[in-house]
């Protein structure tokens, strides 16, 4: 069978001779004629086998009767991602070129005001991803009461990336009376069950069974540790005849340092995952497809519908969480009948995701080994492969050296049943028990601790250096000398030590105590209403008799507070009475002296 036979026109029977296609494939041969009758479609075939042209070939040939309308297109195709959009608009511009059509790329990513202008001009068709359309429609910037061509490509990855939501509400903004294609290279039940809520009477097309591999690709197994997989990964590179391949991680953080670390040991490589700008991520695939890179480490953003010619290997450096995954994966090579490799690197704990890959393809991965790396077994179970080195086994027995709950229970009675003086006795012998089960439960939490460090070094394996890269050297015994020096807290927002402090507490701190200081204040306070004629010479025998209870003071100890009482309380009652305006500097003294002894009586008084 040729193209010619399925009915397309004479214009896009000569666009298919130029791009090189005399024979369609299974999947286009079914499905070309039943677009052009305009039934609804639901196509499920593997990867590789022109899903893309057996929608856009008839559409084509539809739309080239009409013409299109400011901000009316007549047609929608909704792709998952960027690149896959950019892609089918490329195959629009090479079978469409003997025919005078407009489309619009409207995804994320690019300038929106240049593709509101392309919308305002009028468009045929309509390439976009489900986010940006409906922000477009909701600006005003479109209007989809004239489409009548639905198109829905790889639908089942536009359900593992959640744009069913998405995708309801476009069907909701078209008209009920249209033609809907759905596309796809897996059909689970959810689906399935989409599809019968979106196509009416649709027309069946299952070329071959939902995700078989293509029979020209080698799969091989490689079952290591998570700490050799960057090596396993380099040395597979090196042995095999590697002209370009894709290397797949499941998380964009390892798709950056998988990117560093090949790199860094010369390979020419490049990386592309959903972080990352649109000109950055366009930039990268061109040099891939050109050749002028290698090696594309990337997410499963690049493992749907992305057609490179003659991809050689594929590397799964990672085992995809989801199994219809690897069907994608491994269909970036041997694509058009051309022969391929893929190879998958997994640790023992991704066991039941080999399995699962295993009953989804219907065929068993072969193992394979290299040499200089330990090969390990998978675990099936499911539950994470314990550390040889770990200490819970000895943990059980310790505890099984313990008495069983049952044996307490019968010793408490006995306990119970002895005399009370010899209860003492008893616990003779359990005190040093004691600290032996504080030992044991430290242990036992110790164990724990680093059992969980354990876990946590096992996970961020990956984030540190390779085994065979460069120790880094520091100073060693050449420590610069402004390193040494020592900071000190207040200049780091912290409190002082002990130490910091010490100084300056000494230095606050005079030989001479207070009450010496404030010694001398005191007889000044009393004296204060003498009499104003004293001259200096008789104010010194004044300062002789004050100083005297100061220093016998200062050798009383200082425990003696009831003195201190007095001492404040015989200075101030003798305030209240006037005193005489003129005394003697021997009488003053002598009442100074007497003061003491007369507070009594002035109290009783």
């Amino acid at each position: 069978m040729n193209f010619a036979d399925l009915g397309l026109s004479e214009d896009i029977l000569k666009a298919v001779a130029d791009a090189g296609y005399d024979t369609p494939t299974p999947i286009q041969a079914q499905a070309i004629p039943s677009v052009l009758m305009a039934r609804d479609i639901l196509g499920c075939a593997q990867t590789g086998t022109g899903k893309t042209a057996s929608f856009t070939l008839p559409m084509l040939d539809i739309l080239h009767h009409g013409r299109a309308r400011m901000r009316m297109p007549r047609s929608i195709i909704l792709e998952p991602t960027r690149e896959l959009a950019t892609q089918v608009a490329a195959n629009f511009d090479t079978y469409g070129k003997y025919i005078s059509l407009s489309k619009a790329l409207i995804i994320g990513g690019e300038s929106a005001s240049e593709q509101s202008k392309v919308l305002e001009k009028g468009a045929d068709v309509i390439i976009a991803t489900p986010g940006r359309l409906i922000d477009t429609f909701e600006r005003g910037k479109l209007l989809l009461s004239d489409c009548k061509l639905l198109v829905i490509d790889e639908a089942d990855r536009m359900l593992d990336m959640g744009f069913i939501p998405d995708i309801e509400k476009i069907v909701n903004m078209l008209p009920q009376q249209r033609q809907t294609l759905f596309f796809s290279a897996t059909m689970p039940k959810e689906i399935k069950r989409l599809a019968d809520k979106f196509l009416s009477n649709p027309k069946e097309i299952t070329v071959s069974p939902p995700s078989t591999m293509a029979t020209t690709v080698e799969h091989k197994l490689l079952v290591l540790d998570d700490m050799d997989k960057r090596e396993a990964l380099r040395r597979l590179i090196r042995a095999e005849d590697v002209r370009n391949a894709f290397v797949f991680c499941n998380r964009k953080k390892d798709v950056d340092i998988l990117f560093k670390s090949l790199t860094k040991h010369g390979f020419n490589a490049g990386r592309m995952h959903g972080d990352l700008a649109q000109s950055e991520r366009t930039e990268t695939l061109a040099k891939f497809k050109t050749g002028e890179i290698t090696l594309l480490v990337c997410s499963d953003v690049a493992a749907r519908g992305i057609d490179v010619a003659d991809v050689s290997h594929v590397f799964n450096f990672d085992v995809p969480f989801n199994a219809e995954d690897y069907v994608h994966r491994t269909g970036r090579t041997g694509r058009a009948g051309r022969a391929g490799k893929a190879f998958t690197l997994a640790v023992p704990e991704d066991g039941k995701l080999v399995a699962a890959i295993n009953k989804t393809i219907n065929m068993d991965i072969p193992l394979s080994e290299l040499e200089g790396i330990e090969t390990l077994e998978l675990d099936f179970s499911g539950k994470k492969r314990r550390n040889k080195k770990s200490r819970k086994p000895n943990n059980r027995d310790d505890r099984s050296a313990r008495p069983a709950k049952s044996d307490k229970k019968d010793a408490a009675p006995e306990k119970a049943a002895e005399p009370q003086p010899e209860a003492p006795k008893q616990k003779d012998p359990e005190t040093p028990k004691a600290p032996a089960r504080e030992a044991q439960n430290n242990k036992g939490n110790n164990d724990r601790n680093n059992d969980r460090n354990n876990r946590n070094n096992r996970n961020n394996r990956r984030d540190r250096d390779d085994r065979d890269d460069k120790q880094v050297v520091g100073f060693g015994d050449h420590v610069p000398s402004f390193l040494l020096t020592k900071v000190p807290a207040s200049s780091l927002g912290k409190k002082a030590t002990d130490e910091e402090e010490a100084p300056k507490k000494t230095t606050r701190r005079k030989p001479a105590d207070k009450s010496k200081a404030a010694a001398p204040k005191r007889p000044r306070r009393s004296t204060k209403k003498a009499a104003a004629d004293e001259t200096p010479a008789e104010a010194a025998p004044v300062t002789e008799a004050t100083e005297a209870p100061a220093e016998a003071a200062n050798d009383a100890p200082s425990d003696a507070a009831p003195a201190k009482e007095v001492k404040k309380r015989a200075p101030r009652r003798p305030r209240k009475k006037t005193a005489p305006k003129a005394e003697t500097a021997e009488n003053t003294s002598e009442s100074s002296d007497a003061a003491p002894e007369q507070a009594p009586a002035d109290s009783q008084s």
